[in-house]
């Protein structure tokens, strides 16, 4: 087969197949931030929380494995959000999908910090030495840096959202309201991390409300891909596909 050969595909088919991905990485990041973690880390009682995650032990291992499993569909959903969108701008389309790289990077580097909070927790790791109280605090503090490392990969992911939103607004191809509630999502994912670094206190009078409007864009746009998809004949003329061919994406 010719290495050069390019793969096409219908964009619907990639709107299609990218808000399946989507749905699941909204219901895994939902599943362990809510479900796992919000269930089991008691804020400040670190005896509590090792408590807690030893016995649900698999729990707290399952909202791991799901959060994984929203990082790797993240990567074909950038790819996904690129072909759809570089016809209205390449290089801003590009743009998103670096600051989607950076985010996926920053927050699987940061289950690592999970998964030391569970070692800690256990104190079978030839830990001995160590009272247990310590271990319980060390433990309980690895799960807040968790949530820090979390709002670090939100930044990235917020400058993310700002420039999908643009593209979708200037699209044609998707109601530009997607792009209106993606930009304010972009924008509370940055207020909402800027504060929880910078005023701590503050950040939890505005959590988790600040975080509802980027909740309703993402599945909202989630919810349009794998139902409606994309305008084919307002994409076919962005793209410049002269009308009659047939419409198809390459990567």
């Amino acid at each position: 087969m010719d290495s050069n050969h390019a793969v096409e595909t219908s964009p619907q088919v990639y709107a299609r197949i990218g808000g399946a991905i989507y749905l699941i990485i909204i219901a895994a990041g939902i599943f362990g931030e809510l479900f796992v973690r919000g269930k089991l880390i008691v804020s400040g009682n670190g005896a509590a929380t090792a408590s807690n995650i030893m016995a649900h032990e698999l729990l707290w291992r399952m909202g791991i494995a799901c959060d994984l499993l929203m990082h790797l569909c993240d990567v074909p959903l950038m790819l996904i959000f690129y072909v759809l969108l570089r016809p209205v701008n390449r290089n801003l389309a590009l743009l998103a999908l670096l600051f989607n790289l950076v985010q996926t990077a920053v927050l699987v580097a940061n289950k690592l910090n999970l998964l030391t909070t569970l070692f800690l927790s256990d104190g079978t790791y030839n830990l001995k030495a160590i009272e247990p109280h310590q271990l319980q605090a060390l433990a309980y503090v690895y799960a807040r840096v968790h949530g820090y490392g979390f709002s670090v990969g939100l930044m990235f992911f917020g400058c993310t959202c700002l420039v999908l939103g643009y593209l979708i607004f200037k699209s044609g191809y998707l109601p530009k309201i997607l792009g209106a509630l993606m930009q304010i999502a972009g924008l509370c994912y940055l207020t909402n991390s800027f504060v929880l670094i910078i005023t701590p206190a503050f950040e939890n009078i505005i959590f988790p409300v600040i975080l509802v409007p980027p909740f309703i864009a993402e599945l909202s746009l989630c919810l349009w891909l794998l139902v409606k998809g994309v305008n084919l004949t307002k994409w076919n003329k962005q793209a410049g596909i002269v009308p009659g061919r047939e419409v198809s994406a390459k990567i």
